[in-house]
């Protein structure tokens, strides 16, 4: 059995009212479209489809640049055609490169614009597709306004999807269901492409949904699983007060996971630490300080207040505070001035 992935990230994002492909607007260090490759466990997925379009050679060189130890396979979606189209066109890529796959291999199938999905829920979501023997599994959520959403409609044992209706085509009843989709799947990879061939654009969008793909399913008796998650955890950035709202909720994430590594935070709602920051156990972060790209701080030193770090390297006990530091490094247990302006060479 293998895992493959297909990602989402060829469309612009005209919310975001921005030239820069909306994948790629940052979220404390990391990328949109890098925190969800970073859910993706790189020996669990070791193929991985990146489906680009608007900006593609931005989105090709970020990834490239942000994780070098990791290999990519890049399908262009020339047309903004659907998300059926762009599961179509990542997995015509994933074939091209290993076409020996057989029945017990899966694909996940993801958007690019979800950065507070994290890998435990991608595991969660694996195994019970698998364990279930679906041909795939859908991940939803229950929310009391499901405005905009797509609706799952479960089967008549309330345990099985038997489709997803987009907002704009629902009916009544329809859009009085709570359950909407997540717009992640697990497919059981044999499946998928014949599936896609069988969908239209028949809609109110005029578009190939990947949603449809699960009617088709469906239809030819194979079976269909719901997947519940936190509806946090799996939305989308559509915009930027979205951008901002996932970017607090990592914020939140990254600097508990330094407190529970032994770090002091004295002041968390006040403190920035980005994604790739390296922090020693009972060093200590100031209210007001910002600490950016590859920086380390070394243990038993003192950052802030009002501190930011960029690139930084604080050695064990030094102290840094009311100061920039950019691309320097402060030795071991020296005293930075307040207001120092400290740059690399």
């Amino acid at each position: 059995m293998s895992l493959s992935a297909v990602v989402l990230a060829a469309g612009k994002g005209t919310r975001m009212k921005s030239e820069l492909p909306k994948p790629l607007h940052d979220a404390c260090g990391r990328s949109l479209l890098g925190w969800v490759v970073s859910s993706l466990d790189s020996t669990r997925f070791p193929n991985i489809s990146v489906v680009v379009g608007h900006g593609k050679e931005l989105v090709v060189e970020s990834l490239h640049s942000g994780f070098p130890d990791r290999e990519f396979v890049f399908a262009e979606q020339h047309n903004q055609r659907g998300t059926g189209d762009a599961t179509s066109v990542g997995l015509a890529a994933l074939d091209v490169q290993d076409p020996s796959f057989s029945d017990d291999d899966h694909v996940v199938v993801l958007p690019g614009d979800t950065p507070l999905l994290q890998g435990e829920t991608i595991e969660r979501l694996v195994d019970q597709h698998i364990q279930s023997g679906a041909a795939c599994t859908v991940v939803t959520a229950r929310l009391d306004d499901p405005s905009g959403y797509g609706r799952i409609v479960r089967g008549r044992d309330g345990n099985s999807v038997r489709k997803i209706v987009e907002h704009r085509d629902c009916d009544a009843d329809e859009r009085r269901l709570n359950e909407i989709n997540g717009g992640m799947y697990c497919f059981r990879r044999s499946l998928l492409a014949p599936a896609l061939r069988m969908i239209d654009s028949n809609n109110a969008q005029g578009e190939l949904y990947l949603t449809d793909v699960i009617s088709v399913l469906v239809e030819a008796g194979h079976p269909v699983h719901p997947f519940i998650a936190d509806s946090v955890e799996i939305s989308g950035v559509n915009d930027r007060a979205q951008l901002s709202d996932a970017a607090n909720a990592i914020a939140q994430r990254i600097v508990r996971s330094h407190m529970q590594a032994g770090v002091s935070v004295v002041q968390p709602s006040s403190t920035v630490i980005e994604a790739d920051v390296e922090i020693e156990p009972d060093a200590t972060i100031h209210p007001g300080s910002v600490l950016q790209g590859g920086t380390f701080v070394g243990a038993g030193a003192t950052v802030g207040p009002n501190t930011q770090l960029v690139n930084a390297y604080v050695s064990a006990g030094a102290t840094v505070p009311h100061s920039v530091v950019h691309g320097a490094h402060v030795p071991d247990g020296e005293i930075v001035a307040p207001f120092t302006h400290l740059t690399g060479d």
